[in-house]
């Protein structure tokens, strides 16, 4: 039985594993105050190209998300997201539950128009009863989306565009950021991103670490007591060197990216395996998320050695599923797979 369900089923790059065997037994403070936090932080400073950002790191991305709206929204603003969005879908709610309402927009293959965004809020700028209603107060958006789809650097211009003209903060959810970075389509580099948006988080879980996100405040704007509020919302690890020791390896000799090229290769591998066998795809991805439509009895066959994710019904005879490589996807899964189908 092998999986391709999702990009975080195993543990965590050998080197990763080794420095925290190397550093078990050092003594160093706790909540993000130790060497490491500090030495990752510059690290992702520096490859931003950002020297004024500010770097906080959360144990997961729900928490991340949570804590983020959160902190930058009043208590009367919502955040816009895609109807796709990852917090308008699969979030359990997590930001409602923190008083904030997901306002949804249509989506474009995941992804959010900034015309649409712009609408939106002149709409409701000219409504004389928008005391009444819930403030757009920031845009959120997700690169790679969750459907594997990437913003150009046009696209993401134009949102950025958008919201310094309302002046609200657009956040980007980058869970799968390495994957979107290292995509041979993408005309976005992580310093474009870093000087479009206004908070972005660079997603470790996704992408060869045990756990943990990094949160870029882009241009020194993170928010007063952004640690107690990070401490309110559960999302504050004592033992904050196992994020730092995890992103410090990470961003030392681009092995961020070295890893998230390695399972972008191995997803072109496994589009080919998909059009040799004539499975069509649900959309095109350029991403690591591969989406394919299969009928489904031969779903519930793949199902038994097999291991992917269910993505929508298409109709009663066919089903859209997900398969996803990642930093630790091999060759021989791949061969495996291609036999199995």
């Amino acid at each position: 039985m092998i999986t391709f369900e999702s990009d975080y089923t195993t543990g965590c790059c050998p080197e990763i594993l080794s420095r925290l065997v190397e550093t078990n037994l050092e003594q160093v403070s706790g909540y993000g105050k130790d060497k490491y936090c500090q030495s990752a932080e510059e690290k992702i400073k520096k490859v931003c190209n950002a020297p004024d950002a500010q770097v906080e790191f959360i144990v997961g991305g729900t928490q991340t998300n949570q804590t983020i709206i959160a902190a930058m929204l009043q208590r009367y603003q919502g955040v816009i997201a895609a109807k796709t969005g990852h917090i308008a879908c699969h979030e359990a709610g997590a930001i409602e539950y923190s008083g904030h309402k997901v306002i949804e927009l249509p989506q474009v293959l995941g992804k959010l128009k900034a015309s649409d965004v712009r609408n939106c809020l002149e709409i409701f700028y000219k409504d004389e009863s928008h005391d009444h209603m819930v403030f757009p107060g920031m845009v959120y958006i997700s690169h790679p989306t969750e459907y594997g789809t990437l913003y150009s650097l046009k696209e993401l211009t134009e949102l950025s565009q958008v919201c310094h003209d309302y002046d609200i903060p657009l956040f980007m959810d980058g869970a799968r950021l390495g994957y979107g970075l290292m995509s041979k389509t993408t005309d976005v580099t992580i310093q474009d991103i870093a000087r479009l948006t206004d908070v972005f988080y660079i997603g470790g879980t996704k992408v060869g670490a045990l756990c943990g996100e990094a949160v870029v405040f882009t241009h020194g704007n993170r928010p007063e007591h952004f640690v107690t509020m990070k401490k309110q919302n559960g999302s504050l690890l004592a033992k904050g060197r196992l994020l730092g020791i995890q992103f410090d390896t990470l961003f030392t000799d681009d092995l961020y990216f070295k890893i998230a090229k390695h399972a972008i290769d191995m997803a072109e591998r496994l589009k080919g395996i998909i059009e040799k066998k004539n499975i069509p795809f649900f959309l095109e991805s350029p991403t690591n998320q591969q989406f394919v439509v299969l009928e489904n009895k031969r779903m519930e066959e793949l199902k038994k050695q097999v291991g992917f994710n269910f993505w929508e019904t298409i109709d009663e005879d066919h089903t859209a599923v997900r398969f996803a490589t990642c930093w630790s996807t091999t060759a021989e899964d791949l061969d495996f797979l291609e036999n199995i189908l």
